[in-house]
């Protein structure tokens, strides 16, 4: 059974960071490219970074600079590191692995900026 299990939601102040991290199981991790994506109230689900099995990272334009994507092979697991945080930045955030034709989506944690 594949499980995408995401952790470090919560309540920060502009300007501060969290970290998320995205445990995998029931995959060959390392072969699937890892995505963070958002979903805001009243807005459609946003990609906000990738990246790939071979390490290669791309950023939506609103987070570049900000947030750093990275994965670790060893322990099945992908992160967002989030800098700076910004109101904006408030949504539930969604762990996405896929390869090929096969897709699999985290429950998402809730992460709250204030400002």
């Amino acid at each position: 059974q594949v499980q995408l299990v995401e952790f470090g939601g919560g309540l920060v102040q502009a300007g501060g960071s969290l970290r998320l991290s995205c445990a995998a199981s029931g995959i060959r991790f390392s072969i699937y490219t890892m995505e963070w994506y958002r979903q805001a109230p009243g807005k459609q689900r946003e990609l906000v970074a990738r990246i790939t099995s071979g390490g290669t990272t791309n950023y939506v334009n609103s987070v570049r600079g900000r947030f750093t994507i990275t994965r670790d092979n060893a322990k099945n697991t992908v992160y967002l590191q989030m800098n700076s945080l910004k109101p904006d930045d408030t949504a539930v955030y969604y762990c996405h692995a896929f390869w090929g034709s096969a897709n699999y989506w985290g429950q998402g944690t809730q992460v709250t900026v204030s400002s």
